[in-house]
């Protein structure tokens, strides 16, 4: 028999019984609850209908009825269902119109439907919506089904103390006062239909700045940026030009000819020119025309440009708006018209740290682009949730790399993939690993994942490797065109892709979409010096009862000076594959899986000669990297196999020679010298407290042999991190030369000495960015100097003043690596600053000490804790509570001491949770438990065995 894991399966989606038309809804919010009225229009298919259930979630019914027709109604409450009957049949493709009078209520925690953000001094309550996926119906009666595509009016009455009352669409009827201390204004939304998970509805206080977009052409629109009250003028009105950049980025860069090079000089002329237009005009002084005369001469010249080109997506509304949201699950969410961003990301705080603004500017792009992918065209049911969000990062990538630079862009992404903790790799060969499209979810959250945002991503660009980039945006474009305004299946995007590209990829999207884990492939070479043939031989491993996975396998064949003399891309099907290269020559080294071709880990057994002259001369930057990763995995390898060993002389050379190669830390940022703290040998892989001791000893070696140089180095990066100007490209540079000197201080800060502890206590108290002073902070707290608590009781004080700095402390506390980090985390929980309600703390202080595995999993004290806060976790929030747990993705593979005393954390969790009230949190603990059958069996013999694990669809009473 099955073992469910999941409440929904994708034969829970059918078609609907009524298109549904149109939703007229009139809101009035109250500070305790929300009175709605509505009106929904549908029309009926082929068949008749008796009866038609709405979705309907902790909702109060008042009243039920409708216009055509007499009905009876039951309010299902355990399915979340508003059944209506009607009294008389309703005929086939006949329109009616369903009544609603309810009530809702706003929350604290259950961060969907309408709930409560942060309110600001002295103003009523804030309110904002989150309807991702199944909000909406904690909302009003709705079918609430992404197809479920309809046209909105919506009427809201609030508090006239509100500054912003806002909803999608255009302003119908403008704000006034109905009566002493309420207001009303009307939306309408009919240009673009929407799904119910794009609704929006804000009622809150906040300051508005305001900026106006203008196409090369002419056309205009408005960009809004709510924020706080009391926010940064500065610091908005930056806000507001990166979003203008982005939104004409799309517009000039992206489209179906985005790769034509005859027209690329166009593009960049149009963007110089618009730059150009835009600081005249924020520039111009009323009593001077100057001014007027070269805009004439800027817009005639654009206007031209354009009509030479295919322009990307154009926006259709009036107002783009950006809502600052507090408290969410999702650092973003697009509503049609009204993206709703993370407070703390929303715009370039002083506080704001570096990989925040490099968030911040991704975020920004991303919930812009989903109005055309996404909101246009729109998935067909949260299977199809891959597919929104996979195009749109895939574009994402592409705005960070026109900013950033290739390279940076690549290598980030591949560390992401790579890192052991939080990394896409982890997560998906772990016991929590699940596919691209899931055989079944809890909760639409559920898919909200790094296989989601990564993983998907990878495999959308593997296809565009595959069919080529001119032939991919072509595809696309014709994606968004045939389906507009409608729905779309996964189905449906590949065959657009084979039908432009020409190429087979459906069995390759099933083995994608469908298979857990990844591709190892294992590489082997060899070279007959008479014919001057080269030849590759790949064998592939995949998921046993699995199929070979399908992928682009891009290598060059390197000489000593770095210069290729031959590079292939093919696609590899099989099992084994074969790839000969004909009349080259002898190469010194290879550059395997260029670019990180395929989503997978690659096993070559090259020299230790090849690797270092592969770190210093592959043209590649993933090259250059993954060569040098595995240059530190072999040397951390043997250091945990042969106790009390020292560091090479070879690694130490080579680390600081890479801190001295000026030009690689210009192209890739400080994150080329990452160093993790894991292995690829399973023996080792999970010995998390080895494993930092052994990453602390490389580099404590690396500066007791170049102290002196690498202070030289610091005070180099320092001087180069000074910014000579405030444009998003000298950002960029900025950022890279301070991620080196932050890991220069990380390096020195091994030393653990008082002239070390003096230098990073002067950053910290110089420091003239959040990312400096945290870093100093992050090094201090991990060192002996005999102040730190001192320090870090200041530091306290000071972040808990400031939402955003009290996010990026708990960060450092949740992450530590002293002695005392348990306790540390105990104190933070324990402040009245925290509130474990607001998801910024949950995901600042539990999800790093839950990462942080040498101290949560193995540690007494640290499993302790970990207990204790899944078990106050998982009524507030479920989503977070779920991503903690994936820290116990790997038990089998962990040493056999731990089996038990884990697996007890989990199967007492199982026994107290209910799994009709928190059924993503309870399924997932069993999924954990059933992926880890050593350790089970170890708490088996000790406990007895799990009681939740032996039924197959477990019932609480």
């Amino acid at each position: 028999m099955k073992c469910r894991l999941c409440k929904y399966y994708p034969e829970d989606f059918g078609e609907l019984t009524v298109d549904v038309l149109h939703m007229h809804m009139e809101f009035d919010i109250y500070d305790d609850r929300t009175n709605v009225k509505s009106l929904l229009r549908v029309r009926t298919k082929d068949a008749p209908i008796e009866k038609l259930e709405l979705n309907c979630r902790d909702l109060e019914i008042r009243a039920v009825s409708c216009i055509q027709s007499e009905v009876s109604y039951r309010h299902r409450q355990d399915d979340a269902i508003l059944e209506i009957n009607f009294r008389d049949e309703v005929p086939p493709h006949t329109e009616i119109v369903v009544v609603t009078d309810t009530v809702c209520r706003p929350t604290r925690n259950i961060l969907e439907g309408l709930y409560y953000d942060e309110t600001p001094a002295g103003a009523p309550p804030q309110q904002i919506t989150q309807c991702q996926q199944w909000g909406f119906q904690r909302i009003v009666p709705c079918i609430d089904d992404m197809t479920a595509k309809c046209t909105y009016k919506t009427t809201i009455i609030a508090d006239s103390r509100y500054t912003n009352l806002i909803t999608n669409g255009d302003v119908l009827v403008g704000r006034h006062t109905v009566k002493p201390g309420r207001d009303k204004i009307v939306y309408d939304n009919s240009i673009t239909p929407m799904a119910t998970y794009l609704f929006f509805l804000g009622a809150g206080t906040y300051s508005t700045f305001v900026r106006e977009f203008e196409y090369p052409d002419g056309g205009i629109f408005t960009l809004e940026l709510l924020v706080p009250p009391d926010s940064n003028a500065w610091a908005a009105e930056k806000a507001l030009d990166i979003l203008h950049d982005c939104v004409m980025w799309v517009h000039l860069f992206t489209g179906p000819e985005q790769f034509d090079q005859d027209k690329l000089s166009v593009r960049e002329r149009l963007w110089e020119l618009v730059r150009r237009r835009e600081k005249i005009k924020l520039e111009a002084k009323p009593e001077s025309g100057q001014e007027e005369g070269e805009l004439e001469k800027i817009r005639k010249e654009l206007s031209e440009l354009v009509e030479t080109i295919t322009p990307g997506y154009r926006y259709t509304g009036t107002v783009y708006r950006e809502i600052g949201m507090q408290n969410s699950d999702f650092g973003g969410m697009e509503n049609v018209g009204n993206t709703t961003i993370t407070t703390n990301r929303i715009m370039p705080f002083p506080q704001i740290t570096d990989s925040a603004f490099e968030y911040m500017i991704r975020v920004k792009v991303h919930e812009y682009y989903h109005n055309q992918n996404g909101s246009e065209v729109t998935g067909k049911s949260p299977f199809e949730i891959w597919l929104n969000e996979a195009v749109t990062v895939h574009v994402e990538e592409q705005y960070h790399a026109f900013l950033f630079g290739e390279d940076y862009q690549r290598l980030g992404r591949v560390l992401e993939l790579l890192a052991p903790a939080s990394g896409t790799f982890a997560l998906d060969s772990g016991a929590a690993s699940m596919p691209i499209i899931p055989d079944g979810f809890n909760d639409p959250n559920d898919l909200i994942t790094a296989v989601t945002y990564v993983k998907s991503p990878e495999y959308v660009r593997m296809v565009e490797t595959l069919i080529g980039k001119d032939t991919f945006v072509r595809a696309l474009d014709r994606y968004f065109k045939k389906f507009q305004h409608s729905n779309a299946s996964t189905q449906d995007w590949i065959e657009v892709m084979e039908e432009e590209s020409g190429v087979p990829l459906k069995e390759m999207a099933e083995i994608w979409l469908k298979q857990t884990k990844f591709p190892v492939v294992e590489v082997s070479a060899e070279y007959d010096r008479p014919s001057r043939k080269f030849t590759f031989f790949l064998k592939q491993h995949f998921p046993a009862g699995g199929k070979p996975w399908e992928f682009p396998f891009k290598a060059a064949l390197v000489d000593e000076n770095g210069k290729d003399l031959a590079e292939v891309l093919v696609r590899v099907s099989g099992e084994t594959a074969e790839i000969p290269v004909e009349n080259v020559d002898m190469p010194a080294f290879l550059s395997l899986n260029r670019g990180y071709s395929f989503y997978g880990k690659l096993v070559y057994r090259a020299s230790q000669e090849e690797l270092l002259l592969q770190v210093r001369k592959d043209s590649d930057i993933t090259g250059r990297f993954t060569a040098f990763h595995t240059l530190v995995d072999r040397e951390k390898l043997r250091l945990l196999k042969v106790s009390g060993s020292a560091p090479s002389e070879d690694f130490i050379e080579l680390y600081y020679r890479l801190f001295n190669d000026r030009q690689l830390l210009e192209r890739a940022g400080g994150q080329f010298l990452t160093i993790f703290e894991s292995v690829e040998d399973e023996e080792f892989a999970h010995r998390y407290q080895a494993l930092y001791d052994v990453k602390q000893k490389l580099l404590k070696a690396v500066a007791w042999k170049y102290k002196n140089s690498l202070i030289s180095a610091y005070h180099f990066f320092e001087n180069v991190s000074v910014p000579g100007d405030a444009s998003l490209e000298e950002t960029a540079r900025v950022i890279k030369s301070r991620q080196a000197k932050n890991i220069c201080l990380g390096v020195l800060a091994t030393l653990d000495t008082p002239d070390i502890h003096s230098l990073i206590k002067q950053q910290f108290e110089t420091a003239a960015c959040a990312t400096d002073r945290l870093s100093a902070f992050a090094a201090y707290l991990n060192s002996s100097a005999p102040d730190k608590i001192g320090v870090l009781r200041a530091f306290e004080a000071e972040s808990k003043q400031n939402l955003i700095s009290w996010e990026a402390f708990l960060a450092v506390i949740g992450n530590n690596s002293s002695v005392d980090a348990v306790e540390l985390v105990r104190e933070m929980e324990r402040s009245e600053a925290f509130r474990i309600e607001q998801t910024n703390d949950q995901r600042a202080l539990y999800g790093n000490f839950a990462r942080n595995r040498k101290k949560s999993l193995q540690t007494e004290e640290g499993r302790t804790l970990f207990t204790e806060i899944l078990r106050k976790l998982a009524p507030v929030n479920e989503y977070s509570t779920v991503n903690l747990l994936n820290a116990f993705a790997n038990i089998d593979l962990m040493e056999a001491e731990y089996h038990a005393p884990l697996v007890k954390i989990l199967a007492d969790l199982l026994e107290e949770l209910d799994p009709q009230k928190f059924p993503s949190v309870y399924n997932r603990t069993r999924k954990l438990l059933l992926g880890a059958p050593k350790a089970v069996e170890a708490y088996g013999k000790r406990y007895g065995k799990v009681p939740d694990l032996q039924t197959e669809s477990p019932e609480k009473k």
